[in-house]
């Protein structure tokens, strides 16, 4: 989901002077930096700073006021982001002409080293997390009323029926619906207990397509440029912290003119799916993932409702009736044929990484 950047009044429209002496500040700068590069909780900001919280939130406060900040509730966590908005404030504009210069002082290679360990630990649990689930995962996140998204995902992507990459596979659920129809799937996925399960699902066909699993993260798939022809992502993004950098690379894998086919949940309130089933977002407005795939460099986008639900259990009752029936939606995108001239989205981001899941 895009963060909504939170309005405050802020005293900057009051004191001219103000963006000056709120960028005079070495701390402020160095949070600038580290929310520009990745979206991050209050906690997780704390430790790539090496300070006390208490230290961090009258910075914060005065960030947000200035309107730099965005911010996105998920349970009890607060993220938060850089958010300049059109560029137009002065704030924004001191920051823009001040971050490359920032990038050579002193404390920066120390907070990035920190960072760096944030994000290995939070992939840690991530993986972790998922790979606790694998061998439940098909009976308590794998049923649909009727399978009609899947379907339509892979006839979506099969334009040029070659390499297909099935990123943040999970069980393998998306691919199955393709295998036989393309000459090679490559199944994705950080957790490595969901991949050996996905080898399970295909193992005992006797024919169909070539199939490889590869352990990665959707933020730095394992795959050359260009090397497939299409890629699917089903029930994958709201799982993500961000969707910006997980869909440029998405885009570096594609060939021009590569499909790219999206199958989600519309939002929805099934709080329990955060705990049990490892979601980030209780579904994504559609508007909000064409948004992303747009800045990320995509075209062609288009959205289409389905005539099927996505059916979860809760853990404790893997076998019993499904605990939500939720609402699908297909989005469909492609990498344009020509380069693009626009500059990488955030080529500021320091390392990549982050979940990713079916």
């Amino acid at each position: 989901m895009i963060f909504p950047v939170v309005s405050v009044e802020s005293t900057l429209d009051r004191d001219p002077l103000g963006p000056l002496k709120l960028l005079a500040d070495g701390t402020r700068l160095r949070i600038l930096a580290l929310l520009e590069a990745e979206e991050l909780s209050v906690g997780e900001l704390s430790r790539a700073l090496g300070m006390a919280q208490s230290r961090v939130s009258n910075h914060l406060r005065l960030l947000r006021e200035a309107g730099l900040l965005a911010e996105r509730h998920a349970g009890a966590s607060t993220y938060l982001r850089l958010a300049t908005g059109d560029g137009s404030g002065l704030a924004s504009r001191l920051w823009t002409t001040l971050r490359r210069d920032f990038e050579g002082a002193p404390e920066r290679s120390a907070d990035l080293a920190r960072l760096a360990q944030v994000l290995a630990e939070r992939r840690g649990q991530d993986t972790a997390f998922f790979d606790h689930l694998a061998g439940e995962w098909n009976k308590i996140a794998g049923e649909f009323e009727t399978g009609q998204g899947r379907q339509r995902a892979a006839a979506r992507v099969l334009s040029a029926p070659r390499t297909i990459v099935d990123v943040g596979c999970g069980t393998g659920y998306m691919a199955g619906a393709l295998d036989g129809l393309v000459e090679r799937l490559i199944l994705v996925d950080s957790s490595a207990a969901m991949l050996r399960e996905a080898e399970r699902r295909f193992a005992p066909r006797a024919s169909g397509s070539s199939v490889e699993t590869r352990v990665g993260e959707i933020e730095a798939l394992p795959l050359d440029d260009g090397e497939a022809d299409g890629a699917v992502a089903g029930m994958v993004l709201h799982h993500l912290v961000g969707l910006d950098r997980a869909l440029a690379e998405v885009l570096r894998v594609l060939r021009p003119g590569g499909a790219l086919v999206v199958l989600e949940l519309f939002p929805h309130r099934e709080e329990w799916m955060r705990a049990e089933l490892g979601d980030r977002y209780l579904g994504l407005e559609p508007g909000d993932v064409l948004r992303a795939l747009s800045r990320a460099g995509f075209e062609g986008l288009t959205l289409e409702t389905l005539s099927d639900r996505y059916r979860p259990r809760r853990l404790a009752d893997p076998d019993g009736a499904a605990a939500a029936e939720l609402p699908l939606y297909l989005v469909r995108a492609s990498k344009p044929l020509l380069p693009s001239a626009r500059p990488p989205h955030n080529e500021h981001a320091a390392g990549r990484g982050g979940p990713l899941r079916r």
